[in-house]
C-alpha cells in the first residue's frame, strides 16, 4: 500500500533471499563437513556422493526445495538425510508476496476489502476441496499452496480492518475464541477459515504483550527460522539429547536455542541487516521539473 511495486518486490526478495542462499551455502560447506566426519572419519567421496554440495545448493537456489539430502550425510539419524526441513514453506511464503503484489495493481483492492475477502474465500474453498484441485490435474505444489495462501490473505483482510478501526481488545479476545473453536470444530480446513481471525487476535496480543526494545531492533526471527532444522539435525548426530528421560531433552533443546541463536544474529548481523539497509538507502530517482529540462 506505501510502496512502489518495484520497491515492494525487491524489498521481499532482499528479505527472503540473502540469508537463504547463505544458509544453503553453508550447510553445504561447514554443517555438510562436518557431518561427514562424525559420521564416517572422512571427507572422503563428499564432494562427488549424490546429491553433491553443489547440486544441492544450485537446485534449491530459487526457493523451491528440490533436493534435502547431501551425499550420505545425515543417512541414519531418525529422520535421515534431510538437511533442512524447514525451507520448503520459503517458497509458497514467496507466491503469497507475488499474488499480493498482483492484487495490489488493482485500484478494487487497495480501496476495499472485499476483494481480499474474495479472494480468501476462494483460496479457504480450493483448500477445503482438496481432491477436486487433484482431479483437475493439480499438483502436489499447487495443493500446498492453497492450504497456505489463506492464512497470508486473511492477513491481508485484517490489514484493511486494522487501517480504519484499529484494534479493539474485545475484538481481539473474541477473534482468538472464533479461531480456536474453528481449528477444533472443523477438520481439515478450520485452520485456514480461522485465519483472518486468528490474524486479529494475534496482533491484539502484540498491542499489549511489551517487547523489549532489543528485539524490536534486532529480528532475528529469520534466522532461527532457516537454521533451528540443521543444528537440531547434528545436535542428534553426536548424539545429545539421545538419552532416556526428560533431563537429556531439555538439555538438548537449551544447547539447540544458544547455538541457533548464535547462527540467527550472525545472518541478522552479517547477511539480512546490512543487505535491507543498502536497498534502504538507494538515492530516489532523479525528479524531472516540467518545462526546465533539469532534475532536482
Amino acid at each position: 500500500m506505501r510502496s512502489k511495486a518495484g520497491d515492494y518486490l525487491l524489498h521481499r526478495a532482499t528479505r527472503i533471499f540473502p540469508a537463504f542462499i547463505v544458509c544453503l551455502i553453508v550447510t553445504a560447506v561447514l554443517f555438510g563437513p562436518l557431518a561427514m566426519l562424525i559420521q564416517y572419519g572422512s571427507l572422503q567421496g563428499y564432494a562427488t556422493t549424490a546429491v553433491t554440495p553443489v547440486e544441492f545448493v544450485w537446485s534449491n537456489i530459487t526457493l523451491y526445495m528440490n533436493e534435502y539430502s547431501i551425499g550420505r550425510t545425515l543417512s541414519e539419524l531418525p529422520y535421515p538425510a534431510v538437511w533442512n526441513g524447514s525451507l520448503w514453506t520459503l517458497y509458497y511464503e514467496f507466491l503469497c508476496y507475488v499474488l499480493v503484489w498482483c492484487l495490489g495493481a488493482l485500484a478494487w483492492f487497495r480501496r476495499s476489502a472485499v476483494l481480499s475477502l474474495i479472494i480468501f474465500v476462494v483460496a479457504t474453498a480450493a483448500h477445503a476441496s482438496g481432491s477436486l484441485l487433484t482431479a483437475l490435474g493439480l499438483d502436489g505444489s499447487f495443493v500446498l499452496f492453497a492450504k497456505l495462501a489463506p492464512f497470508f490473505l486473511g492477513g491481508a483482510c485484517v490489514y484493511f480492518v486494522i487501517e480504519r478501526l484499529g484494534v479493539n481488545q474485545w475484538l481481539g479476545v473474541s477473534s482468538l475464541a472464533i479461531a480456536a473453536a474453528q481449528i477444533l470444530a472443523i477438520p481439515h480446513w478450520g485452520g485456514q477459515a480461522s485465519a483472518p481471525f486468528l490474524a486479529y487476535g494475534l496482533l491484539w496480543l502484540a498491542t499489549i504483550i511489551p517487547q523489549p526494545r532489543w528485539v524490536g531492533t534486532n529480528d532475528v526471527s529469520y534466522g532461527f527460522y532457516i537454521y533451528a532444522w540443521p543444528v537440531q539435525q547434528l545436535l542428534v548426530l553426536i548424539g545429545l539429547g539421545a538419552g532416556d528421560g526428560a533431563l537429556g531433552f531439555v538439555v538438548y533443546n537449551l544447547v539447540a536455542i544458544l547455538v541457533t541463536f548464535s547462527l540467527a544474529w550472525l545472518s541478522w548481523t552479517l547477511i539480512e541487516r546490512p543487505a535491507m539497509n543498502r536497498i534502504r538507502r538507494r538515492p530516489a530517482a532523479p525528479e524531472r521539473v516540467s518545462g526546465s529540462g533539469t532534475s532536482l
